[in-house]
């Protein structure tokens, strides 16, 4: 018999829950009680929806972030938070955001403003971990309590709970030595707590304890390698089962390794290394469980559950009771429930499955295959039918857009001179001071315009009712900057709901959810746009609203728009035809806007790549075929404009080093990249690399309500410029500033302009 289990479930809720919880906790509005309760009710939930599971995940809730939950479970605290003494919670989030609530003077006084924890994405997601820190003298120490509060709670529930922990391994490799120290050599010191850790859940009636260990589906040095046989033949005579969880990728080289680790169970990713399951019933010794992620835990589509079936068979029948089935991964990068989309398109919808009908669809498999297939003859029925109506659907494919892809010549991404030739054409008609100064783009999302969004949704508002509200608030964001006096402007997005889905909707071949929202990090969920079939543009998308803008001002205004890349990573994307396909046909579109752009006279266009590195596979011999039509549609979508048009692109969160050759070829004139986070350590790529267009490192963390100072940021760019001439240096913050609010905003890039004003008189 099939046993079915689950990595992880959304934790956000159904309808963002986690979210406003945590928002209004964070501005005092709201007791830590009640937050707290909050959490209680949704992981109750969760438990409810995986009822039917023969385990259920226990600890893949969290706060803010599952890395950060394990650091504070393995006691690997900053320095500069250990010596708080207040509720562990808002220390928690001071690590996360760089500080807490901010409920009265007593609590800002205790939980005032630190430096917040590094971000970065999690593998090749769009999800955002809070980066381990190392250092040669860090020690760890065991603090269980969160993981079992909420075992108690699962117990009280009569959940079959699973205990969910990231494996030592994976998160020594994924976090950083911040004075340059070997961090295998805490591996030691780490397995005991561990040992600790597993020996306590033991005496807790655990049976099974997922571990994840997703490290090896990427490229592991001998050294690495050797740490996992250490690591667990020493917790090897724990009194628990460990479930031993890798995914997004193929083992390929570390399938030997994985399949002999002294472990109960080896969890394995079918949808991205389906060739490897059956040499792994080979490997594994013949007492072992082997989970096998047949759901697709990164997207949205139905399982073809007859073809799933036909070489899931017999590899039941080899494997027997050793066979678990699960998702691929932790559906927290799903959304929670397609029930939710009454709005949805019907004829897409059929074709969807959100987390609550993934599992749905587990069961099926399960029954199937331990029942014989008659036993789910109906719902076998019906998913066939619509994977059949997907494949023959004429809204998925269109002949004109394939016809325009046949085109595609080299020459079309070229610009018509060098950067250097560029760039004084440019710089005799934008006439900009030494670091200039600018912003990536949005700004803050007032309630003004989330409620006008919300009545022209509802019909309350008609469209030049809503237009006009777009427009005051665009004038007071061009007002404002010029009263800071930036010197590139932008309109500030105030008509644009995310930078994804605005474009999706309009750009047929997509889709779009209510309620299809992810967690992207902490409270900042998104909402991806569905590709479903060939992508056109049919008509501008951006043009007006910035025209608009230009109107209102002397100063250059930057056109904004999202990267092909971006949009493609971003998005839920169709899995019928290569990802280089679909990257292509909205290369195409977004070049049309880039075009239109400049014929309506603006003079600065930002292409916005922030999701460029993180569509790397995760095995650097895959790189350069990503790289190349990656590269490549965003210089089919940038470079069709006049040497006089300055074409900027922004990244963020990103480890630029082993890239930043390829970053050269995209041609932008400006990049602006996250810096003051990392304390401009990404920029250490130029210090053998000669870049040679202008960048913008950011020094202003938009990621925390902390304001940064004047000296904080002179001192940040006089770092940037002993690796980058001053001369091709911008000033400007990490990202863009929608999340903030207007008294956060408005002092720090006073203190950013000053800093270049700083700057420019040195």
């Amino acid at each position: 018999m099939a046993t079915i289990h689950n990595l992880g479930f959304p934790r956000i809720g159904a309808k963002r829950e986690l979210k406003f919880a945590l928002e209004a906790y964070w501005k005092g509005q709201s007791s830590l009680d009640a937050l707290k309760q909050v959490g209680q009710d949704l992981r109750r939930d969760n438990w409810a929806l995986q009822a039917n599971l023969d385990f259920t995940p226990v600890g893949d809730f969290a706060f803010y972030d599952q890395v950060l939950d394990m650091s504070f479970t393995l006691g690997n605290l900053p320095a500069r938070v250990q010596d708080f003494h207040g509720d562990a919670l808002d220390n928690y989030f001071r690590v996360a955001r760089g500080r807490s609530a901010e409920s009265d003077e007593a609590h800002a006084q205790c939980c005032g403003g630190v430096a917040a924890g590094e971000m970065t994405k999690w593998f090749d997601t769009n999800y955002h971990y809070i980066v381990p820190e190392f250092t040669a003298e860090t020690q760890f120490k065991l603090d269980a309590t969160r993981l079992l509060a909420q075992l108690a709670e699962a117990k009280a529930q009569q959940v079959k709970a699973k205990p969910v922990i990231i494996g030592p391994v994976t998160y020594l490799a994924i976090g950083k030595s911040k004075d340059d120290s070997d961090r295998l050599a805490l591996l030691p010191q780490l397995l005991q707590v561990y040992t600790e850790l597993l020996e306590t859940l033991a005496a807790q009636g655990v049976e099974w304890v997922q571990i994840d260990e997703p490290i090896l589906v990427t490229e592991l040095t001998a050294e690495w390698q050797h740490a996992f046989n250490l690591a667990y033949h020493q917790l090897k005579s724990c009194r628990v089962k460990l479930l031993l969880a890798t995914y997004f990728g193929p083992l390929a080289d570390n399938q030997y390794l994985a399949a002999n680790l002294p472990v109960a169970g080896l969890h394995v990713d079918a949808i991205n290394a389906r060739s490897e399951v059956v040499p792994l019933l080979s490997m594994l010794p013949a007492h072992k469980v082997l989970s096998v992620g047949v759901i697709n835990g990164r997207n949205i589509w139905k399982t073809d559950l007859n073809a799933t079936l036909d070489w899931l068979e017999p590899i039941a029948e080899r494997l027997g009771d050793r066979l678990w089935l699960a998702p691929s991964c932790s559906l927290l990068h799903v959304p929670v429930d397609l029930d939710s989309e009454v709005k949805l398109d019907a004829e897409v919808k059929s074709w969807l499955a959100f987390a609550k009908q993934k599992l749905e669809e587990l069961q099926v498999l399960a029954r199937a295959l331990n029942h014989g297939r008659a036993a789910v003859k109906v719902a076998l029925a019906v998913n066939q039918v619509a994977i059949d109506a997907r494949r023959a659907s004429k809204r998925v494919h269109n002949p004109q857009v394939k016809a325009a892809l046949a085109t595609l010549t080299p020459q079309l991404g070229q610009r018509q001179n060098t950067y250097a030739q560029r760039a004084a054409k440019q710089a005799a008609l934008l006439k900009l001071p030494k670091y200039p100064t600018t912003t990536i783009g949005s700004f803050p999302q007032t309630a003004e315009i989330r409620q006008a969004r919300s009545q022209f949704k509802a019909g309350a508002l008609n469209l030049a009712g809503y237009e006009q509200v777009m427009k005051t608030e665009i004038e007071r964001s061009v007002r404002e900057q010029e009263s800071l006096g930036l010197d590139v402007l932008v309109h500030g997005e105030a008509e644009r709901n995310d930078m994804v889905e605005y474009f999706g909707e309009q750009l047929d071949g997509y889709a779009f959810s209510q309620f299809g929202w992810v967690q992207s990090y902490g409270s900042r969920c998104v909402k991806p746009p569905i590709l479903f079939g060939d992508i056109s543009r049919p008509q501008a998308m951006t043009v007006e609203w910035i025209k608009y803008a230009q109107s209102l001002t002397g100063k250059p205004m930057k056109g904004m728009l999202t990267g092909p890349v971006t949009i493609l990573n971003w998005s839920f994307v169709r899995d019928d035809q290569p990802r280089a396909v679909s990257c292509y046909q909205l290369a195409l579109a977004i070049r049309e806007e880039v075009l239109d752009l400049e014929k309506a006279g603006i003079h600065v266009i930002q292409i916005d790549e922030a999701a460029l590195r993180e569509g790397l596979p995760l095995r650097k011999s895959q790189w350069k075929e990503y790289l190349q039509w990656a590269v490549e549609s965003f210089r089919i979508t940038a470079n069709g404009v006049q040497d006089e048009t300055q074409i900027h692109t922004h990244m963020c969160y990103s480890e630029f080093n082993d890239i930043i050759a390829a970053i050269a070829d995209m041609d932008a004139d400006v990049i602006t990249i996250e810096t003051s986070r990392s304390d401009m350590e990404l920029l250490d790529a130029f210090d053998d690399f000669n870049y040679p267009n202008e960048i913008g490192p950011g020094v202003y963390d938009i990621h925390s309500p902390n304001i940064p100072t004047q000296q904080h940021i002179v001192q940040l760019m006089q770092k940037a410029a002993e690796r980058i001439p001053a001369e091709r240096l911008w000033v400007n913050p990490d990202c863009g500033l929608k999340t903030r609010q207007w008294a956060e905003v408005l002092p720090a890039l006073t203190n950013m302009v000053a800093a270049a004003k700083v700057l420019r008189a040195a």
